[in-house]
């Protein structure tokens, strides 16, 4: 799978997901200070979403302190369906009942230990397919042509 990360800031956290990505056998590109530039958290987010939004990457995981900021800069960009997970539970949840395709974690709260977790429950899940999830799922997903519509006028 191809997957975009980036980050307003390089640290242990950062080089422990990039590393585990890479394990897992994930094609990664880098943004941000994990590639050297210097970037902020909305250029993170904003840049990440649309490596996923164009179809450059499947997937795309956002770092900033709070994993806030990157998240709402993500979301600002159509198709992108970033969430902010802090634990493997709402990873999963993130990824079957609203087929998020941005992982967002937070640097201050999350753990080595914790980010494992969390990789091994997103990337073990995927989207509803059927019923009232998937249609829920599809609602959203039509939220940014519709809005898209109403702010170009």
């Amino acid at each position: 799978m191809k997957i975009s990360v980036g980050s307003d800031e390089k640290t242990v956290l950062t080089d422990f997901v990039v590393e585990e990505l890479k394990r897992r056998g994930h094609t990664i590109t880098l943004s941000g200070p994990l590639k050297g530039e210097a970037m902020g958290w909305p250029d993170v987010g904003e840049k990440i979403g649309l490596e996923v939004s164009s179809g450059r990457a499947d997937q795309g995981i956002v770092f900033c302190w709070t994993g806030t900021g990157v998240t709402i800069a993500a979301n600002k960009v159509p198709g992108v369906r970033a969430a902010l997970c802090w634990d493997a539970e709402t990873a999963k949840g993130a990824r079957t009942w609203d087929d998020a395709n941005v992982l967002a974690l937070s640097l201050r709260s999350t753990s080595t230990a914790i980010a494992k977790e969390i990789l091994d429950s997103w990337f073990s899940h995927s989207a509803v397919t059927t019923g009232t999830d998937a249609e829920l799922i599809e609602r959203a997903k039509m939220l940014d042509a519709k809005h898209l519509r109403s702010t170009a006028k």
